[in-house]
């Protein structure tokens, strides 16, 4: 990481294979000795590069807890769900911030009830591409979700003149 008073700025990259700089114009910004080439899925941060108090705070899965139980049961379990699936904890994170942010454009109410309804039905871990549509359509206004999508009405059949060889 870049120092945060440097977010946005242009900067150069010098690499090596033990150590990664950052510079801007001729000032080196920060240093960063790397991870082993053998080291996947995890990430390393300077505490000094972040700002000062709680200006920044990294979620973790306390506080994504923390925020799905003040919007309800079902949150709490779509969430416990997400993380479940996950492999490593950390790439839990995206799914279930994704959900949690449902609450900016529909109440948490509703985001509560799209939940309970997804849980539901077949899906096992409910996710962001579930939900949205659900509250999209006003599923959890009603409570009711079609138990099979709309029938294909077979589309277009060419007649038999088609195959015989007639005029098309």
């Amino acid at each position: 990481t870049v120092p945060f008073s440097h977010i946005g700025a242009h900067v150069d990259l010098r690499v090596t294979d033990t150590m990664l700089e950052v510079y801007r114009n001729d000032e080196r910004l920060t240093s960063h000795l790397l991870l082993p080439a053998s080291t996947t899925n995890q990430y390393q941060t300077n505490d000094a590069d972040l700002p000062e108090g709680r200006s920044f705070q990294a979620w973790d899965r306390s506080r994504i807890d923390e925020w799905a139980g003040r919007m309800g049961p079902a949150t709490v379990t779509v969430i416990s769900k997400i993380f479940e699936a996950a492999s490593i904890e950390e790439t839990g994170y995206d799914p279930a911030l994704a959900v949690l942010r449902l609450s900016r454009r529909f109440s948490p109410t509703r985001v509560e009830a799209a939940c309970a309804l997804a849980l539901r039905g077949p899906i096992r871990s409910p996710r962001y591409a579930h939900l949205r549509p659900i509250l999209d359509t006003g599923q959890d206004k009603t409570g009711h979700v079609p138990d099979e999508p709309e029938a294909d009405d077979g589309g277009y059949v060419r007649g038999s003149a088609y195959y015989a060889g007639g005029t098309r």
